[in-house]
């Protein structure tokens, strides 16, 4: 991710503006974000603490903008709404393995686990917004290309509307959303609130 992050700094010293920015950093985004179904893996199997449900939720949905979304729509790939999730992404990805991994090492400086527990605030509801905006960029282009559609009749009598599907994916956000976000909340509050207990207790 920091890959990423300097792909996309180097790209916008290069042109002086932010648009476009996404084919700067198009081919590694789409194999560290697809890596990440590891991480679904890692849980399943007990390697990592996190809950599956949660870690498949976040993941896959990342996996689906950036190929079914961003990769299958061509016309959306110059939206501002796709750098607006792709730097969400980028910044949390780096704080959160930064945290994984000076936890590991028995080294957790303070501010990276205040930014873990912290910075989610203002980066989720960018992310959400960003991944919002770039699915309701694609709907027009989708309705008129039959994208991923498949209409009756044919031999297996079945029909999928990809429009429809991506209406009901954004609907999703709704519920699923809240739950997520006073989640992390919930944690901030039980992490931070105990680290500040410790260093009293010191």
């Amino acid at each position: 991710w920091l890959v990423i992050a300097v792909g996309l700094v180097r790209a916008y010293l290069a042109k002086g503006s932010y648009h476009s920015l996404y084919y700067s950093i198009e081919k590694p985004l789409k194999f560290f974000q697809t890596g990440a179904l590891l991480e679904i893996l890692h849980c399943a199997l007990g390697i990592v603490p996190s809950s599956v449900v949660l870690t498949a939720f976040q993941v896959m949905s990342r996996v689906f903008l950036t190929w079914a979304v961003t990769h299958s729509v061509k016309e959306v790939q110059s939206e501002d709404s796709v750098l607006l999730f792709v730097v969400a992404w980028t910044i949390t990805e780096i704080i959160r393995y930064s945290f994984y991994t000076f936890s590991l090492l028995n080294h957790l400086p303070y501010l990276i686990k205040w930014a873990r527990y912290t910075l989610f605030i203002v980066l989720y509801p960018m992310g959400v917004s960003g991944e919002l905006l770039t699915i309701y960029a694609a709907l027009p282009f989708v309705r008129q290309s039959g994208l991923y559609s498949i209409s009756l009749p044919n031999k297996y009598n079945f029909s999928f509307d990809y429009y429809t599907f991506l209406i009901l994916v954004m609907i999703s956000y709704i519920p699923i959303f809240p739950q997520l976000y006073f989640h992390m909340l919930h944690q901030r509050r039980k992490v931070l609130s105990h680290t500040e207990e410790h260093k009293k207790a010191e």
